[in-house]
């Protein structure tokens, strides 16, 4: 057998152990999800009920205005349940894939932002479930009123405005992360980071403006902590940047 030959079944034995362990890492993904949806279809009605009876100090009732509402909403949020209950195996599956390709401090380094990544986005969320949205559906409530509108709310149109509020709440809240990612590859530095503090400034009290009621205070209690959590993750990237250049490390990409 041909030098060719053999690099060719080497290839293929290379491309079927990577399928295999593939298929392997997307079953364990897709078991998990299932057990996490069967989770989400159990706790649905209490979460929707908490939801509904939770949120500070503001009160709603909940409308149908068809048949399926009831049942559309029920699925909404058991296939959110089981999404969030997935995501750290999902990234951990990824994670252990792409880890024979890895060097030990990569593998280490990489590994830690499957944990990082859950709890900041679950931080996001709970900030704006407890601070941010009480006020904006308080002020909604107010201006509805005032202008002598009947409130009826609909039970699909309610729980797909709290999950497209809470949701870039989330998002936004992987700040940190994120500019530590950029930092490691090298398209950030100190230097590029004090260029881009008032234009982060401003973007920040901009999407305070939009997520918060039309008020000084309100904004003051979105935009600032999105200032001070931009601050933390400035100073996470800067300490990271100055280590690795003490060590002598090079960005990971060119």
């Amino acid at each position: 057998m041909s030098g060719a030959e053999n690099g060719k079944l080497s290839v293929d034995r290379d491309l079927i152990a990577h399928l295999t362990e593939l298929r392997k890492r997307l079953i364990v993904a897709a078991v998990w999800f299932v057990l996490a949806l069967a989770a989400g279809l159990y706790v649905s009605p209490r979460l929707l009920h908490f939801v509904k009876t939770h949120l500070g100090s503001v009160k709603v009732e909940w409308s149908v205005f068809s048949l399926s509402d009831g049942l559309a909403v029920y699925m909404k949020c058991a296939l959110m349940v089981g999404l969030l209950l997935s995501l750290p195996v999902f990234v951990y599956q990824l994670w252990a894939f792409a880890r024979p390709g890895m060097t030990e401090s990569e593998a280490k380094a990489t590994l830690m932002y499957v944990p990082l990544s859950v709890l900041l986005f679950a931080s996001g969320v709970l900030f704006g479930y407890l601070v941010a949205l009480p006020m904006m559906i308080a002020f909604m409530i107010k201006l509805n009123r005032s202008i002598g509108a009947q409130e009826v709310y609909g039970i699909q149109h309610y729980v797909s405005f709290l999950v497209s509020f809470l949701l870039p709440m989330g998002i936004a809240f992987e700040m940190p992360l994120v500019l530590l990612l950029l930092t490691r590859i090298g398209l950030l530095t100190p230097g590029k980071l004090k260029q881009v503090r008032k234009f982060a400034y401003v973007g920040l009290a901009v999407l305070g403006s939009l997520i918060s009621p039309p008020d000084f205070v309100s904004h003051l209690s979105v935009t600032l902590p999105l200032i001070l959590l931009f601050e933390i993750s400035a100073f996470v990237s800067i300490r990271y940047f100055r280590r690795r250049e003490k060590r002598g490390l090079k960005p990971a990409l060119p």
